[in-house]
């Protein structure tokens, strides 16, 4: 599950002199003199989301305080507690509970991306996003961040790799079009042509994660055809190729000869999919 706030973070009552630890109580702390923690790696949050628990904190008050750290200028960082802090300004809060404690920024870091993972509150690439952070900023080892932040050393190697994916695909993927299972599959398949044609196959056809695995194993068996440029395909013939994979929504291909004979190959995943492309092109 990971380590809490409280495992990084000391209370500053811990660091102040025996007799005056007062710090560990809950104090209310102005609304205006927080501002957002700079390396909150979440950076989506649901607007209805948002609203009830706005309207939740008007009838019940903020139940858990927000934690913070004190700034030099007597101003406040959030450490913890974003969503809170966002539905209490909606919910025309001025001031709310929080614990405030000391952390370096690299703890500030530590923490935000720590308890979200907890929360399950980031997409993948969020988190990739903000383990590739504390890897770089901090000059961690990925077994360094296993031991930090409390995850299989494998589980964070898998959330790096979703960073070398083409662009579309992260999209995909951080706006819950594919899931990380998915994303895991279309990383192993490194031609570009063909990974796009697995991606839309995926989003579109709503394939699961063992179908796009047979597609990703076809594109792996069945090396790319080098086409010289003697050998190149008509624009006529190019062009139904890209008209009929759009339509069957699957791989097509036509090889043609100088003499003009040749042949139209149609991929299939199952007996399904099978009986789906035959019913598109009996119509």
């Amino acid at each position: 599950m990971g380590r809490g706030l409280g495992s990084i973070l000391p209370d500053i009552a811990d660091l102040e002199p025996e007799g005056k630890k007062t710090a560990t109580a809950v104090s209310m702390v102005a609304i205006s003199k927080i501002s957002p923690n700079p390396y909150q790696p979440r950076k989506e949050f649901d607007d209805n989301e948002l609203e009830e628990l706005a309207q939740s904190i008007k009838q019940q008050g903020v139940i858990t305080p927000v934690t913070l750290r004190q700034m030099p200028d007597g101003s406040y960082q959030l450490v913890a507690g974003e969503r809170r802090l966002r539905a209490s300004k909606l919910a025309g809060l001025k001031e709310l509970p929080a614990y405030v404690r000391t952390a370096t920024d690299i703890q500030m870091m530590e923490m935000a991306l720590v308890e979200n993972i907890q929360r399950s509150d980031l997409n993948a690439i969020e988190v990739a996003l903000a383990y590739k952070q504390l890897i770089e900023e901090c000059r961690l080892t990925q077994d360094q961040l296993s031991e930090k932040v409390g995850k299989d050393r494998s589980t964070i190697s898998n959330y790096l790799r979703l960073l070398g994916l083409p662009a579309e695909t992260q999209e995909a993927l951080g706006a819950g079009r594919i899931s990380m299972a998915h994303a895991r599959v279309l990383a192993g398949v490194e031609d570009e042509e063909r990974h796009a044609e697995i991606l839309h196959a995926i989003v579109e056809r709503h394939l699961s994660v063992h179908q796009a695995e047979e597609m990703a194993k076809q594109a792996k068996a069945k090396p790319k055809v080098q086409v010289s440029r003697r050998g190149e395909l008509p624009s006529l013939h190019s062009a139904a190729q890209s008209r009929l994979k759009d339509r069957l929504q699957s791989t097509v291909e036509i090889k043609r000869s100088q003499r003009g004979k040749g042949t139209l190959t149609i991929c299939f995943n199952s007996d399904s999919d099978f009986e789906r492309i035959l019913a598109l092109i009996e119509k």
